[in-house]
């Protein structure tokens, strides 16, 4: 082995996603949003366990018209739903992944990206048609939706805060953000 590569091969300051780039990351990502569409799932069965609500075919009714697919009925959308309740959710962890390596970690960057994934939600939902504003929603379905999105939120940014560790202070104190270090890429 060259001495290079050797001093390398010992060099433990890069984080793994900053040695293997940006695919490393958006894995990361990717692992965090499962991580949190899992947590969330759970949450949302145990939760219609309780309440008895249904199963919500809200994210097919959306996936269905930004593909401008044919109306079907909801019995029929059941791998739709999941392509949009899962797909969405994971992809969305490559964004809290870029925030855990901006050092945007912990509670407050959960919560930050809580309202992102609120957001990408409605948007998508009112822009086409399918959704109406949350505030002109019943108090209970909005607060059963916040619930299992800080779930989400909360679920998949302890994961991206535990895998991507390129936010650390320099002191190693991950707990606190590294604003020196800003790159994203």
């Amino acid at each position: 082995m060259h001495l290079r590569q050797e001093r390398e091969s010992r060099d433990f300051s890069a984080s793994p996603g900053e040695r293997h780039g940006t695919a490393g990351l958006v894995l990361q990502g990717l692992l965090a949003g499962l991580a949190g569409v899992a947590a969330m799932t759970v949450a949302e069965k145990l939760e219609q366990a309780v309440t008895g609500r249904p199963n919500s075919f809200v994210p097919a009714h959306t996936l269905e018209r930004l593909l401008g697919a044919p109306h079907r009925p909801d019995r029929e959308r059941l791998l739709m739903n999941w392509a949009m309740h899962w797909g969405q959710g994971i992809v969305l962890g490559v964004v809290r992944a870029l925030m855990a390596r901006s050092g945007l970690r912990g509670p407050v960057g959960s919560f930050m990206f809580l309202n992102l994934r609120l957001l990408n939600d409605q948007t998508l939902e009112n822009a086409t048609g399918v959704g109406a504003p949350p505030w002109t929603w019943p108090v209970d379905e909005q607060v059963v939706d916040l619930l299992h999105k800080g779930v989400y939120a909360f679920a998949a940014g302890a994961v991206a805060d535990r895998l991507v560790q390129a936010g650390r202070h320099p002191d190693g104190d991950e707990r606190r953000g590294s604003p020196a270090r800003t790159r994203l890429f």
